[in-house]
């Protein structure tokens, strides 16, 4: 079916279920960033393929929001004789209930999948709409229902994160959790994001690509843990140790079933980030629902001992992995044919060569010359562009290991570049040192730091439309809360354990795309008489590009940071290498 077909099709489905307006999201019912196939209904009703947007379909007008990353991606992938583009966050573009309260009349009716949107979201988006006063209805699909050639929900089989990897066995964590929910008052805890049930489990998966988590529900009581997953999907290993740490097994269909049962006199732990509307409306009226963050997420975003040291060991083997390539992709580029995709697959076999590399930990990002200025740009057949001997070259990539889940980005110089480029990357990395240097009080949200790396390039009118660091899993989803560096404050303060990626950068649209970026672990500083500090360890080792530094715009400051860093890095993975490769990292690190 083309564009205008599913959307044709869609209105009559509106129009025959009474809805004025239909709202889809990219979400799945465990509010995942990367669904699977099964729930990216917004991208099979409008081609584009980015992580973030929404579509809204009237009778009359289609418009799909998403934020700056995609603006040129979704600019190039959506048809705009059937749908145009709203760049959130953009001046005098409206948000989604604004425009709709100026479209709709009062008494009309907006449909969205409740399954697919947060309590949080749901709410914001029903009391602006009520101002006008529209109706949303939560509790109907019409995109869906109209998709005949739907995949289905994937059903691989889940495997286990041993113990030795992380240091928390799944016993002492469902005991951590109870723990948590007596403190707070709390007899029935509901989780929904996959990850989270991944780590309370010490179970993983591959029904997501680059993720490795599997479908599934859990509730959990002071007296019992209820998986809803389909059993066929457990081996019967698995299933005999989950009975013997007292997870029972329910069809992963019944779920909301149990939700409509939970007793009237249940306390329910319901974080209205983390769950979706469709489950939050089941839970029985008279039951009270206590609205905190998750415990879940809390826990695991501050990583274990054990999972620090074995983090630490893994970016030993990512950063030799990527001295690997970045050696081959310098004496190969003038006498190889190298295109974007080629790149990556490269990187990707360096990483495959060691014995504890599962996987990528998302769609690697390789961007040479202007596509570096589309923030998450993905090669494909039509766009794989040669990689040339002259401008700038970005990759992002990351890699899932048994031992930690990895992302970095380098921006690589081949040639002789402008002035303008030198000064940009002098500029990001700036931000970066800033970030990776700083000192300061326990209780600092990332709203605080985040100031800290746009501070260089604010002085000279220049900016970025992304986040400048999210949290990351410990062989799980590359993308973390609850912790971020952002200029939007969620307030989540930085604890020590938590690990967080700091990824400055610059674009500029038909030119290239500048970033850097290494995983930061929060850690303790000092003690004083005005209390306890923080400070980061950066954790990610390869060398960056000092052919793209201007020394004359380092202070002092951060030439001592760069030239420690990159003894840190010559001393971690020089052990590794030998020969050429010894040599070329020997030749990238020397100091500035």
């Amino acid at each position: 079916m083309q564009i205008s077909e599913k959307l044709l099709a869609l209105r009559n489905k509106m129009d025959d279920i009474g809805l004025h307006a239909c709202i889809i999201t990219s979400a799945d019912p465990h509010l995942s960033e990367y669904p699977a196939e099964h729930w990216k209904v917004r991208e099979w009703i409008s081609g584009f393929t980015g992580s973030a947007g929404t579509l809204v379909v009237t009778s009359e007008e289609a418009f799909l929001w998403t934020d700056s990353r995609y603006y040129l991606q979704a600019g190039e992938q959506l048809d705009s004789s059937c749908i145009q583009l709203f760049r959130d966050g953009e001046p005098g573009v409206p948000d989604i209930s604004t425009w709709l309260s100026d479209v709709l009349m009062p008494g009309n009716k907006v449909g969205v999948n409740g399954s697919t949107i947060s309590v949080n979201k749901m709410r914001e988006l029903s009391r602006n709409l009520r101002t006008g006063k529209i109706h949303l209805d939560i509790n109907v699909s019409p995109a869906e229902d109209i998709w005949d050639t739907r995949p289905p929900i994937p059903e691989e089989t889940v495997f286990t994160h041993e113990t030795k990897w992380n240091g928390f066995s799944r016993a002492d964590k469902i005991k951590t959790i109870r723990e948590n929910m007596l403190n707070n008052g709390v007899s029935h805890y509901i989780v929904v994001s996959l990850d989270e049930i991944a780590w309370a489990l010490n179970l993983r998966g591959t029904d997501i690509s680059y993720n490795p988590v599997f479908h599934a529900f859990l509730i959990i009581t002071i007296d019992q843990v209820r998986l809803f997953i389909n059993p066929h999907k457990l081996t019967a290993q698995i299933a005999k140790e989950l009975s013997t740490d007292g997870v029972k097994v329910y069809m992963y269909n019944h779920f909301y079933r149990h939700i409509e049962e939970l007793p009237d006199d249940c306390v329910v732990l319901t974080d209205p980030a983390r769950i979706n509307s469709s489950v939050f409306s089941l839970i029985p009226s008279k039951a009270t629902k206590k609205e905190i963050p998750g415990i879940i997420t809390i826990i695991k975003s501050k990583k274990t001992e054990t999972e620090i040291f074995n983090l630490r060991e893994t970016m030993v083997k990512d950063g030799v992995a990527m001295v690997k390539f970045l050696f081959w992709l310098n004496n190969s580029i003038k006498s190889e044919n190298i295109t974007e995709i080629k790149a990556a697959k490269k990187l990707q076999s360096f990483r495959a060569e060691n014995e504890e590399y599962i996987g990528e930990s998302f769609s690697t990002i390789s961007a040479y010359g202007d596509h570096g200025a589309i923030v998450h740009y993905n090669p494909t057949s039509e766009t794989d562009k040669k990689i040339k001997s002259e401008g700038l070259f970005l990759i992002d990539s990351g890699g899932q290991y048994w031992g930690g889940t990895t992302d970095i980005t380098r921006t690589i110089a081949f040639g002789k570049v402008t002035e303008q480029a030198v000064n940009d990357f002098t500029l990001v990395l700036k931000g970066h040192i800033n970030i990776a240097t700083a000192v300061f009080p326990l209780g600092t949200r990332g709203v605080h730091l985040d100031t800290l790396a746009r501070e260089p390039l604010w002085e000279q009118g220049l900016n970025y439309g992304h986040g400048t660091g999210h949290g990351i899993g410990f062989f799980l989803n590359v993308h973390e809360g609850p912790q971020s560096l952002r200029p939007q404050d969620n307030g989540v303060e930085l604890e020590p354990g938590m690990v967080t990626s700091n990824e400055p950068g610059l674009y500029r649209q038909g030119d290239y795309g500048i970033r850097i970026e290494n995983l930061i672990l929060c850690q303790q500083a000092m003690k004083t008489e005005y209390g306890q500090f923080l400070k980061f360890e950066t954790l990610t080792l390869c060398p960056i590009d000092k052919s793209l530094i201007s020394k004359e715009l380092l202070t002092v400051k951060e030439i001592k940071w760069l030239n420690g860093y990159h003894q840190k890095v010559f001393d971690s993975l020089a052990p590794y290498l030998d020969g050429a490769h010894l040599n070329w990292l020997k030749e990238k690190t020397v100091a500035l």
